[in-house]
């Protein structure tokens, strides 16, 4: 059996504890929070062990998952750093790679950095795996493995991580903005709106797998559906006018602004 323990239990770890949970391995897993209340309920609920520190879900671990604010790893790794010798680290905590570990982690920890999203808790997440890493062949199989019972697991140079973790970690909030809006205008136009969500989340999930699953260039997909002169072709106009890809491309402009 692998243990792994989680240091912070905030809305990803709890989308990786469930889908870890439900991927078929056997795994056991605890998990320290500072809330401890709210840390039992959400133990009760999704099936882990809570602990009452960090150093007790290290030392009942043989994986540890850095899984709190960025802001707080300098401080979670100085205070266990003792209690994870010899033991393999993976982190979600955004934008601490591994070369940014490697200035503060004891000599022997073996880390991996990795960025999930939230789709993970439905089996449908992307988890970007740092190409760097010093984990064992074994461990990085067993990574792989699990994370990839989740949804699909996308190896990327340390450079390219930052600009990853802006597509497919801050992706999913776009994307939940476009269809609030689209949902919006449905209700406008009189749709009661729990349809137009049914009906706008099976689009959007379709209309992702058919690109997936063709290749073909979104491009071309679209216009398959816009007719000359016809009702989709107006409403692409439309969103041309507003700057809609120009948003796009912003926001993510956004997300790297430093």
């Amino acid at each position: 059996m692998k243990k792994i323990g989680f240091i912070g239990m905030g809305n990803m770890a709890q989308a990786l504890v469930q889908g870890m949970l439900h991927a078929g391995e056997d795994i056991a897993i605890c998990a320290f929070a500072p809330h401890q209340d709210r840390l039992r309920h959400n133990a009760e609920r999704l099936g882990f062990t809570p602990v009452s520190s960090p150093e007790e879900a290290a030392d009942e671990s043989d994986m540890v998952v850095i899984a709190c604010k960025p802001a707080q790893v300098e401080s979670v790794i100085a205070g266990i750093g003792p209690h994870i010798a010899g033991k393999a680290l993976l982190s979600v905590a955004a934008g601490w790679d591994f070369q940014k570990y490697a200035k503060i982690l004891p000599e022997g920890v073996r880390f991996q950095y990795i960025m999930p999203n939230t789709p993970a808790m439905i089996g449908e997440g992307v988890f970007l795996f740092e190409e760097a890493n010093s984990l064992t062949a074994e461990e990085r199989e067993f990574c792989t493995r699990i994370f990839s019972a989740m949804g699909m697991v996308e190896e990327l140079p340390s450079a390219q991580m930052e600009l990853g973790a802006a597509l497919t970690g801050c992706g999913p909030a776009f994307v939940d903005m476009m269809l609030e809006a689209y949902a919006d205008a449905a209700v406008k136009h009189g749709m009661p709106r729990e349809r137009a969500f049914r009906l706008l989340s099976q689009m959007i999930a379709g209309a992702a797998l058919l690109q997936q699953k063709t290749g073909e260039h979104p491009e071309a997909l679209k216009d398959k559906v816009c007719s000359p002169g016809g009702t989709t072709i107006r409403g692409c106009a439309a969103l041309e006018e507003a700057g809609f890809r120009n948003a796009c491309i912003r926001s993510v402009d956004a997300v790297l602004a430093r």
